[in-house]
């Protein structure tokens, strides 16, 4: 009986030890196809855009000429577009998306911080395309009758209201981009901010603070890592953001900071023009998507650095109050 048990014992432990050859190797192999598919999608962008790399060279990417009639392509305007209505996002919603996650944690009550989370949240789950024709039908003709007037008015005479607002434009864009990346950017920072213990919060009211005071001296500057992290995940949906922007932002090649009038953005161009585009327009887009796929890599880079830096000079816990 020890013989058959001390068998048996042996063949389980034989095939446990098979399952876990078994199941490392289909883990290393999952693994190893998250950095093949990266370097696949990167030689293929590379492979397709190799026409326009070859005959435009650097210039492509400080140039503003495109002209699919004479075969001549600069993204300078969509890349600045990119990151110009990207920026005016982050400005329209990095305020309001932060005090919305400040207000629920720290000074909203019990009843009403679900109903307003679950609310926030939701717009997440609205299609970039219904926000487009929202941008259509509601956002541009209110911009039409009620903003654009008074701010001309007043700041006509700066680079950023300069020209003509037809409807489509800049401004239109960053809007609907700032709606969309709200929920990400409040969503990431509710739970941070949720994540700090109470210590932080009763230390800085022990020493007299008011619950504001509290909030910006002790909370804040400990949750500001993963704030910072919420930003950058906003950021990088508004970088990437197509439909809705192709709807509301015009798609004009030009270089301008004016923000009534119309832009284009790298993700704009590739889905207004790739189905029709064809020898050296196609690889020009193709070499657009290979600048933005850049641009988002070290926009998150630079993010991940400068979370790097913060998190290197704050000692969590000591130098929050």
């Amino acid at each position: 009986m020890a013989a058959r048990l001390t068998s048996n014992g042996a063949t389980r432990l034989k095939s446990v030890g098979w399952g876990d050859v078994v199941f490392r190797i289909a883990l290393t192999g999952l693994a190893a196809a998250i950095p093949l598919l990266f370097l696949a999608l990167i030689g293929q962008l590379i492979y397709e855009s190799w026409p326009a790399i070859q005959a435009f060279g650097i210039r492509f990417l400080t140039t503003s000429t495109w002209d699919p009639v004479k075969s001549v392509f600069g993204a300078a305007p969509m890349i600045f577009g990119t990151l110009f209505s990207s920026l005016i996002a982050l400005i329209l919603a990095v305020p309001l998306a932060v005090g919305v996650a400040i207000y629920l944690t720290e000074f909203a009550p019990g009843w009403l911080r679900r109903p307003v989370a679950t609310l926030v949240e939701l717009l997440a789950a609205i299609p970039s395309v219904v926000y487009g024709l929202w941008g259509i039908f509601v956002l541009i003709p209110l911009l039409r009758t009620y903003v654009t007037s008074p701010l001309q008015a007043v700041l006509g005479w700066t680079p950023f209201f300069s020209g003509t607002f037809f409807g489509n434009s800049m401004l239109a864009a960053g809007i609907i981009l700032a709606i969309m990346i709200l929920p990400y950017i409040s969503s990431v920072s509710r739970e941070v901010l949720a994540a700090v213990p109470s210590s932080q919060r009763e230390a800085a009211l022990a020493l007299g603070a008011t619950r504001w005071e509290a909030v910006w001296s002790a909370v804040l500057p400990y949750a500001r890592t993963g704030v910072m992290g919420a930003i950058v995940l906003g950021l990088g949906r508004a970088l990437g953001e197509t439909m809705a922007v192709v709807m509301v932002i015009g798609n004009r090649h030009a270089l301008s900071v004016s923000l009534i009038e119309p832009g284009a953005t790298m993700a704009s161009v590739i889905a207004n023009e790739f189905n029709e585009a064809a020898g050296l327009q196609r690889a020009a887009l193709f070499e657009i998507g290979l600048v933005l796929f850049g641009v988002t890599l070290a926009v998150n880079a630079a993010a991940r650095f400068l979370v790097w830096r913060v998190a290197k000079n704050s000692a969590v816990g000591s130098r929050a109050i």
